[in-house]
């Protein structure tokens, strides 16, 4: 459902739902202000292309998307692979990048993938946040400290070069630093300022300071990326050729991948938080909109932001309306207000980062997950966080993911049973096959759970009898939800290698979906008599009509 008009279904567009979302809006068009240049500088673009970006993704995610509550614009997440691509390619890769991200987005969403999204294990996601936390904690000490810029490297060397450089820090820069951060994180409890957000507190305190002061050396918005424009952004489409493609599109992947996981984060998070349902399909359509279109105006990649979206609805957005509002009050800011934030220092937004990092690290969770999880989960998620850091987000994610999913089929597979039964558990089946007791050359084994490539050993080991073999061994099939192709052909090869020595092997008790497998692999047939059984006792009625008394049975019967 698309969220505008599913708000207009709600009745959530009427005029007295009106003050609410616009109140809601104006709060976090204030919030969003700081964050969306910061996020942009870190990125390796200009900050007036985070209010682009902030301005075009709000409106197109609050009209468009799955939930009617979300905020999106630049977010945190991105800054690592943003940076990356400038850094490779330059602003105008860039901006390609994004939009073909918009499009996997858009694919995404109209294939209905919405809800596979959220199979990506935790210890993965908090892995690769915290990596990412890590990473934009130090890629701003230069700007907080006032320290040189490092040459280019990996990141380890830069973080090693930065401490080396740390005797040249710039005092008034690292105090302007300081009590940024003291205000982005405490300034809301000054009396009086319970309502103003901590970040804007901290940026509008050190620019205030920095023109009042006049302070040497201070680094701004004005001094490093010059004037932001003071006008709306122009339609431009970027250049895109073939050879562009094929280079930029691991990277268009990465974005829509972090985009769909962030933003389907946050409309779960505002479920909770506003007892609202959002459709994660449309969600990523509206996301894929918001990142083909935001790059034709100069901005960058943008995705759902949970800080925002959990600010607007603590100040009672319920409807569109109030992302439609954030975005125009981010548009008068860059009308009217603009001259004067290019004269926000770098060590203030730095400061916001700062806080940013803290928060995406869920530090509390990361620690608990890796004493507390299961060590296999801890493991992943230390080998995420570490990838995340010293090799990129691409290869974390995706070695996180492999290794998440071989764990889940390990456990799969120690988690099926194959059980032989007892007669004292086969009472009620052998009474109605009209047997007193279980024949000795029969054997009865239940298979329990799924009958997949990795649980098969689990069958083979049951039926590698060092005694004599059965002439019969019938398979209880039940309780087996799904067998896939490697299951069908074991199980074949077993029944194959167990018939040439004088085993018949009897399926009993399949499901629909599982009977449809085994006929089409021709493991059973419908038509052949002993083939396929419906429930064990017709099974046992098959072996007592096909059983020939040994030698002892017959003696015993002569006897009597």
């Amino acid at each position: 459902m698309i969220a505008i008009v599913e708000a207009a279904r709600a009745g959530l567009l009427r005029p007295g739902n009106w003050a609410r979302n616009v109140s809601a809006g104006v709060v976090v068009g204030v919030v969003a202000l700081p964050l969306a240049m910061a996020f942009a500088i870190a990125s390796g673009v200009t900050p007036a292309q985070g209010l682009y970006t902030a301005i075009i993704a709000g409106i197109a995610v609050s009209l468009f998307g799955g939930s009617r509550v979300q905020i999106a614009g630049p977010t945190g997440a991105f800054i690592v692979i943003l940076a990356g691509v400038v850094a490779q390619f330059g602003i105008e890769g860039l901006l390609v990048a994004t939009l073909m991200a918009g499009v996997i987005l858009v694919a995404m969403g109209l294939a209905r993938l919405g809800g596979v999204i959220r199979y990506i294990p935790d210890p993965v996601i908090v892995g690769f946040t915290a990596g990412i936390a890590v990473i934009i904690w130090v890629g701003q000490w230069q700007s907080f400290f006032g320290l040189p810029a490092p040459d280019a490297g990996p990141f380890y060397l830069e973080t090693w070069r930065l401490l080396g450089s740390f005797a040249q820090l710039h005092w008034p820069t690292t105090l302007l630093g300081l009590g940024s951060l003291v205000l982005a994180l405490y300034g809301p409890r000054i009396p009086g300022l319970a309502k103003v957000p901590g970040p804007l507190l901290a940026m509008v305190a050190a620019t205030a300071v920095t023109v009042a002061f006049e302070l040497p050396g201070i680094a701004t918005i004005e001094s490093t990326f010059g004037a932001i424009p003071r006008s709306l952004p122009t339609f431009a489409v970027p250049s895109i050729g073939f050879d562009d493609v094929m280079l930029l599109l691991p990277s268009a992947f990465t974005i829509a991948m972090l985009g769909a996981i962030e933003s389907l984060l946050s409309a779960v998070v505002a479920d909770g938080m506003a007892g609202t349902k959002h459709d994660a399909n449309q969600e990523l359509v509206g996301q894929g909109i918001a990142n083909i279109v935001s790059p034709l105006f100069g901005g960058i990649a943008a995705t759902g932001a949970i800080a925002r979206t959990a600010t607007n609805i603590r100040n009672g957005g319920n409807a569109p309306i109030a992302g439609v509002v954030h975005a125009l009050v981010l548009v008068l800011v860059l009308l009217v207000v603009s001259p004067w934030a290019g004269k926000v220092p770098l060590a203030s937004l730095a400061a916001i980062l700062f806080v940013v990092a803290w928060n995406m690290s869920e530090a509390p969770r990361f620690i608990r997950m890796v004493r507390k999880a299961p060590t296999a989960d801890a493991v992943i998620l230390l080998i995420t966080f570490v990838l995340t850091i010293l090799a990129d987000l691409v290869v974390a994610v995706n070695i996180g993911v492999i290794l998440a999913m071989l764990q889940f089929m390990r456990r799969m597979s120690a988690s099926v049973e194959v059980v032989e039964h007892t007669q004292s558990s086969l009472r009620h089946e052998l009474a109605d096959a009209g047997m007193d007791s279980l024949p000795k050359d029969v054997l009865v084994y239940s298979i329990d759970g799924p009958f997949f490539f990795g649980s098969v050993d689990s069958l083979e080991r049951a039926l590698s009898w060092s005694r004599q073999p059965p002439r019969f061994v019938v398979l209880r099939m039940e309780r087996v939800p799904f067998i896939d192709a490697t299951g069908l052909k074991r199980l074949e090869s077993t029944i194959g290698s167990l018939r040439a020595r004088g085993v018949q092997v009897l399926p009993v008790g399949a499901n629909m979906a599982v009977l449809r497998k085994l006929v089409r692999a021709e493991v059973v047939s419908r038509d052949l008599p002993g083939s396929y059984f419906k429930d064990l006792s017709e099974a046992l009625l098959y072996v007592r009509a096909q059983r020939v008394p040994n030698d002892d049975e017959a003696a015993a019967s002569k006897v009597s």
